[in-house]
């Protein structure tokens, strides 16, 4: 009875093929990771800009678009620079735009529409 050699195990280029394919897969799922966490950590600072630009309009709806109120504010310990610009509409409404920008960049904007207060 002649015996043959079966291949019961992997050959070292197997092995070291395995671990190649493993650590790309490792290296793609850490990117993604750290690209989502990236992508999260910068929201704070956006979420702030937009309430202190709902803020001012707030402010502004109930004082008036010509009302005189401060250019900076402090939110969740950033100062944000905010500002105002307004335009009557064709239909005699105030157009308020406020922009709020952060020392550190991230902004937001709201456009708002007052009614023109009585003289």
């Amino acid at each position: 009875m002649r015996m043959t050699r079966q291949d019961d195990g992997l050959t070292l280029l197997e092995l070291v093929f395995a671990v190649l394919v493993l650590t790309l897969g490792i290296i793609a799922v850490l990117r993604t990771t750290d690209q989502s966490r990236l992508a999260i950590g910068g929201a704070q600072d956006r979420i702030f800009a937009q309430l202190a630009a709902s803020n001012r309009a707030e402010e502004i709806k109930l004082l008036g678009p010509d009302a005189i109120l401060p250019g900076n504010v402090r939110i969740g310990g950033q100062n944000f620079a905010i500002s105002a610009t307004s335009s009557v509409t064709a239909a005699g409404l105030v157009q308020v735009q406020v922009t709020s920008r952060s020392d550190q960049g991230p902004g937001a904007q709201r456009t708002i529409y007052v009614a023109r207060p009585l003289r």
